[in-house]
């Protein structure tokens, strides 16, 4: 199963996080699929790659918690149809 999840990156005490599809079953710095996007929760600043996020969603990919978030706050959502959209 893949997920959306965040990838940390970036110096200590400076972390910037990218938004990564990966299996389930990989460590959190482990080898990812693709990378969607990035996260930097010091500027409050984020990137995505929407029609790549769109592709995995569509296709089962599960966001976690904190991805989900940043994907409700960009309005990712609205742009899948409502029966599209499966969270655990």
């Amino acid at each position: 199963m893949v997920k959306l999840r965040l990838k940390r990156c970036g110096r200590k005490q400076r972390a910037i996080y990218r938004i990564v599809a990966i299996d389930v079953r990989s460590r959190r710095e482990g080898k990812d699929l693709r990378r969607v996007g990035f996260y930097d929760p010091m500027k409050n600043q984020t990137f995505l790659n929407v029609p790549l996020i769109l592709y995995f969603l569509e296709r089962g990919a599960q966001p976690t918690g904190t991805v989900q978030n940043l994907l409700k706050k960009a309005e990712v959502f609205k742009e899948l149809q409502p029966n599209q959209i499966k969270f655990n």
